[in-house]
């Protein structure tokens, strides 16, 4: 892999973890327009890394909030902080159990299927538009809200769902507070990631031949400040209600992949 590969790798990743696009829905749509023979199959080590990068970069925007819920665990209290480890430890659940037991059936999902993907860009764009339409308020994040957004993030992992804008959209139609809504979305996400990348390691498919250590480095670096950028605005968007111009996005490319899917097959 070259280095200007490693940039752009390193740069989608960072951006389309935290503005709610779906990542996986793109890279569905580019499969089927370019071809799958067309697109190069990363490696699992560096698909790790810049797992890994954007992980940190959650934990660097938020440092202050995951110091706070650090020093409130180990207090061994029944504080803010345990209650909000155990609302993230809730929304990993859903999450996790599709993971666990529908794996094989989701890969087939992942197909180049895009009149799937073109309409869950649109159910997307909905989630987006309504978010964006709701009143701020000063609410906290229950329990059953928390499952709630849990059960969103794991239909999330359906291509063309976006998981950022399915959980922070879900918790605003709730009647969360949006800034709070941004930052349960963005923390939730890290023991999954982090999870998912020890699951990886210890299942032994990692291949560390050749491994071209300023590639993974660059690519790293990419993913780790496009995160922190991309992460940072979207919690701007959030906050000032912008999340109409993605739902405008999402819409219009939701309907090119339908009619493009309807027209192929």
């Amino acid at each position: 892999m070259d280095i200007i590969d490693a940039i752009v790798l390193g740069i989608i990743q960072g951006l389309t973890e935290f503005l709610p696009v779906s990542s996986s829905g793109h890279l569905e749509l580019g499969k089927a327009i370019l071809g799958d023979e067309s697109v190069p199959q990363e490696s699992l080590l560096f698909t790790v890394v810049l797992h890994f990068a954007t992980a940190l970069s959650t934990l660097v925007v938020f440092r202050e909030d995951a110091l706070n819920i650090i020093k409130g665990l180990f207090k061994f209290k029944w504080n803010d902080e345990t209650r909000f480890s155990l609302k993230i430890i809730i929304s990993m659940l859903p999450a996790a159990l599709v993971g666990v037991y529908f794996e094989k059936e989701l890969e087939q999902l992942f197909s180049g299927n895009i009149i799937l993907v073109g309409f869950m860009l649109i159910i997307t764009a909905l989630l987006l538009y309504l978010a964006g339409k709701a009143k701020n308020t000063q609410k906290n994040i229950s329990y059953f809200n928390a499952f709630v957004i849990g059960v969103s993030q794991s239909i999330a992992m359906l291509p063309g769902i976006s998981r950022s804008g399915a959980t922070i959209s879900t918790s605003v139609l709730l009647g969360n507070d949006k800034s709070k809504a941004a930052r349960f979305s963005f923390l939730m996400v890290v023991p999954l990631i982090l999870g998912k990348i020890g699951k990886d390691i210890m299942s032994g498919d990692l291949s560390y031949e050749n491994v071209q250590f300023k590639s993974l480095s660059i690519g790293f670096l990419a993913a780790f400040i496009s995160g922190i950028l991309a992460c940072t605005w979207m919690i701007k968007i959030v906050k000032k209600s912008k999340l109409s111009y993605f739902s405008a996005y999402c819409f219009i490319v939701g309907v090119i992949a339908i009619i493009t899917g309807y027209y192929n097959s």
